[in-house]
C-alpha cells in the first residue's frame, strides 16, 4: 500500500474539494478565484508528475496500480493540453450560461479520471477511471442548459458511451471468466503458459470493440461528428484531445500488456479499422462545409493513422504512435481554437466560408491558423508530418508496405480540405472583415499554441525522446 506512488491523484482530489469549497463563496460571475486554483492545481501536477521522470517501475495496491515512465509521460501530455484548453474556455463560456464553476470542476474530474486510466494495471481500476471520465463529459456537455443541440449531443453521448461501455465490460468479464484474475499481469501469465480458448477469443473481440468505439474509428464512428457539432465549443475543443491520450494509455494497458501473446490477432482487427478510417475520415471531411464537423472527420482520419502505429506491434510503433496521439492532442486543441476565436458574444461561426477575409483584415491570425492546417495536414516542417513519418517508417520497416502506401495517398486526398480553409482564409473576395471580439487572453493562447507547432516541428525530438523512454527504448 504505498501511497507516495498516488500523491498526484490524493492531491487533485483534495483541491478539488478545495476549489468546491471556495467556488460556493464566490459572487464574482467570472469565476476568477476558481479558474486561477484550476490552473494552479495542473500546474502543482505537472511539477509532481516531472519529478517522478526515470522514477523506477513499481507495482502497488495489490497489483491494481502501476507507475512507470508510460504513465508519468501521459499524464505530464494530459496537464498541459488541459491547461491550454481552460485558457481558451474561460474567453468563450465568460459571455455564455457556461460559466459556473461546475465546468472547471467538472474538468477536473475528468483529469482525474484519465490518470486513473493511465495507472490501472487491473481491468477493474481502468474500468473506474474510463467512467470517471466518461460521466464527468456528459455532464460537461449537458451544461449549456438553454440548448438543444448540446442536450441533444450529451444524449447521444451518454447512450453511445455506455453502449462502448459495455462492450469493454462483457470482454473483461469474459476474460475474467477464462483467466480467473482481473490483474493485466496475471492475465499476461496466464496466456503464456495456457492455451488460448474461444471464450478469451470472444473477450479480446468485444474489447477492441469497446476501444474502437472510445477513439471514434470507423465503422464506430457514428457518434463523434454529431458530438463534436452539437456540444459548445469549448468542451468540444477537449473531448477532442486529451481524452484521445488517456484511451492511448488504456489501449496499450489493456492489449499490449494483457494480450501480448495475441498480438497477430488483435493488430489484424486494428488494421483493417485503421484502414478504414483513414479511408473513410478523409473523403467524407471533403464534402464538410462546417468546420467543427470537417475537424470531426479529419479526426476520425488521424484516429485511423495513429492505430497503424500499433499494429506492428513493436515498442518502436507504439513509442511513434504515443508520439502521433500527443502531437495530434495539440494541433486539434488549435483547430478547435479558430472556432472559438470566431465566436462572437451571441453567436459561434462555424461554417468554412466565416473565415473569409480573415488573411485580409487579420493577417496575424490568418497566419497563425494557415499553421494549424497544414501542420494537420502533415507537411513538413510543422509538427504535424514528423509522427505521420514515423508511422509510416514503421509500417515499412515491419512489411506493411501496402498498408503504408495506402495511408500515403489518403493523406494527399486529406491534403485538399486543410488547404480549402486556408484558400477561405485568404484568397475568398469579400469586403467585409469577420467580426472578431475575441479576448486578448484567447489571442494569446491561440497564438502561443499555434508557435509551438512551429517550434516543436523545429526540434521534433522535444517530444518523440519521451515517448520513447516511455517504453524503455532510451534512458
Amino acid at each position: 500500500m504505498n501511497f507516495s506512488l498516488i500523491t498526484s491523484e490524493i492531491f487533485l482530489l483534495i483541491a478539488l474539494c478545495v476549489i468546491m469549497i471556495v467556488d460556493l463563496f464566490q459572487r464574482d460571475k467570472e469565476r476568477k478565484l476558481t479558474f486561477t486554483l484550476t490552473q494552479l492545481s495542473l500546474f502543482v501536477l505537472f511539477v509532481l508528475g516531472f519529478n517522478d521522470l526515470n522514477a523506477p517501475k513499481e507495482i502497488a495496491f495489490n497489483g491494481h496500480w502501476i507507475a512507470d515512465q508510460l504513465a508519468v509521460v501521459l499524464k505530464l501530455a494530459i496537464y498541459t493540453i488541459t491547461f491550454i484548453a481552460l485558457f481558451y474556455a474561460r474567453a468563450f463560456i465568460n459571455h455564455r450560461s457556461l460559466m459556473r464553476g461546475e465546468y472547471y470542476l467538472l474538468t477536473l474530474f475528468a483529469v482525474l479520471g484519465m490518470m486513473i486510466m493511465v495507472s490501472g494495471n487491473s481491468f477493474l481500476t481502468i474500468y473506474l477511471g474510463l467512467e470517471l471520465l466518461s460521466l464527468s463529459l456528459y455532464a460537461l456537455i449537458a451544461l449549456q442548459r438553454d440548448s438543444k443541440l448540446a442536450s441533444e449531443s450529451a444524449v447521444k453521448y451518454f447512450v453511445m458511451g455506455g453502449l462502448a461501455s459495455g462492450f469493454l465490460l462483457y470482454g473483461i468479464s469474459l476474460v475474467y471468466g477464462a483467466t480467473g484474475s482481473i490483474i493485466i499481469s496475471s492475465v499476461s501469465d496466464y496466456y503464456a503458459t495456457n492455451q488460448v480458448n474461444l471464450i478469451s477469443q470472444f473477450g479480446l473481440v468485444f474489447i477492441v470493440i469497446g476501444l474502437a468505439f472510445k477513439f471514434g474509428a470507423v465503422p464506430f464512428h457514428m457518434w463523434l461528428p454529431d458530438i463534436y457539432h452539437g456540444s459548445p465549443s469549448s468542451i468540444t475543443a477537449f473531448i477532442a484531445s486529451v481524452p484521445k491520450i488517456a484511451a492511448f494509455g488504456m489501449l496499450i494497458r489493456l492489449l499490449v500488456e494483457a494480450f501480448g501473446q495475441f498480438i497477430s490477432d488483435w493488430s489484424e482487427m486494428i488494421l483493417i479499422v485503421a484502414l478504414l478510417s483513414v479511408a473513410f475520415g478523409n473523403v467524407i471531411a471533403l464534402a464538410q462545409r462546417n468546420l467543427k464537423r470537417l475537424l470531426a472527420y479529419s479526426a476520425i482520419a488521424h484516429v485511423g493513422y495513429f492505430l497503424l502505429g500499433v499494429v506492428p506491434g513493436t515498442d518502436a510503433s507504439y513509442s511513434a504512435a504515443m508520439y502521433y496521439i500527443i502531437v495530434y492532442a495539440l494541433m486539434t486543441l488549435a483547430g478547435f481554437g479558430i472556432v472559438i476565436f470566431m465566436s462572437t458574444d451571441k453567436n459561434e461561426y462555424q461554417q468554412i466560408t466565416d473565415l473569409q477575409g480573415l488573411g485580409k483584415y487579420h493577417p496575424w491570425y490568418g497566419l497563425m491558423f494557415s499553421v494549424v492546417m497544414v501542420s494537420m495536414a502533415g507537411i513538413p516542417p510543422f509538427i504535424g508530418f514528423w509522427p505521420k513519418l514515423e508511422i509510416f517508417r514503421h509500417l515499412i520497416i515491419n512489411g506493411f508496405v501496402l498498408e503504408a502506401i495506402i495511408a500515403i495517398a489518403f493523406s494527399v486526398v486529406g491534403l485538399f480540405y486543410y488547404l480549402q480553409v486556408i484558400k477561405e482564409m485568404f484568397f475568398a473576395e469579400t469586403n467585409e472583415s469577420p467580426a472578431i471580439t475575441s479576448s486578448r487572453s484567447l489571442k494569446i493562447a491561440i497564438s502561443i499554441n499555434c508557435l509551438l507547432l512551429i517550434m516543436l516541428g523545429i526540434m521534433p525530438d522535444s517530444i518523440y525522446q519521451y515517448c520513447l523512454s516511455a517504453f524503455g527504448l532510451i534512458s
